[in-house]
Parts: C-alpha cells; sequence; structure tokens
C-alpha cells in the first residue's frame, strides 16, 4: 500500500528540523514556513491566529499532499515585524489560550465530580434514574 507507517506521521527522524523557514523573494516582507510532521489541526490554529494579528497582510495554509505529513504557512507581514517574529508571536498566544481552555475544562469537571452524583443529560438538565420517566422504558411507548 502507498500509506507510510503510521509513526512516520508524527516522528521526527535523525537529525530533521521541525520547521523550516523560506523566505520569499518575489514578495516583501513574506516567508514559506514548512512545518513537519503536522496536519490541518494545528495549520488551520496558527492560520487563524496570524489572522487576528494586526501586522499580518496574509496567511494561509496548506497540505500539498495527503500521504506527506507537512503543511506550509505562506506569511506576508506590513514590515512592521518579519514573518519568523510574528510566527513566534502567533504560537505564543495560542499556546496560552489553549493553557487557558484547558484550564476551564479541568475547572468544570472538578465542579462537577464535586456537586455529588447528580446525572446530567447532554443539555444540562438533570435527570433521575433512566431516560424515561417515571421508571418507564421504551417498551412502554
Amino acid at each position: 500500500m502507498n500509506a507510510p507507517n503510521r509513526y512516520e506521521l508524527f516522528v521526527l527522524d535523525e537529525g530533521e528540523r521541525p520547521v523550516e523557514i523560506i523566505e520569499d523573494t518575489k514578495i516583501p516582507n513574506a516567508a514559506t514556513i514548512k512545518v513537519l510532521k503536522q496536519d490541518h489541526t494545528l495549520g488551520n490554529m496558527i492560520r487563524a491566529q496570524l489572522l487576528a494579528m494586526p501586522q499580518i497582510l496574509f496567511a494561509g495554509y496548506k497540505v500539498p499532499h495527503p500521504l506527506q505529513p507537512y503543511f506550509l504557512i505562506k506569511i506576508q507581514t506590513d514590515g512592521s515585524v518579519t514573518p519568523a517574529a510574528v510566527l513566534e508571536q502567533a504560537c505564543l498566544k495560542l499556546i496560552a489560550t489553549l493553557a487557558s481552555l484547558e484550564t476551564k475544562f479541568k475547572r468544570e469537571f472538578t465542579f462537577r465530580d464535586a456537586d455529588g452524583a447528580v446525572a446530567e443529560d447532554a443539555y444540562g438538565t438533570t435527570t433521575t434514574g433512566g431516560a424515561w420517566p417515571e421508571g418507564r422504558d421504551y417498551l412502554d411507548f
């Protein structure tokens, strides 16, 4: 089969660098960044974080081929900061956002455990026993 071994999709080889920055010679204040062993998940998060920054004129990413585990990010800035510096700022903001999300997630579930064994459905309403009212089951309907 053409698919590579699964470990090749996320384990860096000996001497392989995870990020490579290629300065663009045709577009001013632009660079293409190649990120190895990652996919659409990280590419889209970085692109969205970059587009939220005022120094960015263009930010986009692509995965050239689905069997090759890397993506390319194209960044163009307004010239006040280099593409490499703005990428680092975006990654730091993204890490902070994900850390905040993790903290909120853990706090919510510790509160839920501390409240006691009150069962809630997906909409937050409390349930008593089974899913059907008055001790009935689905065969009674």
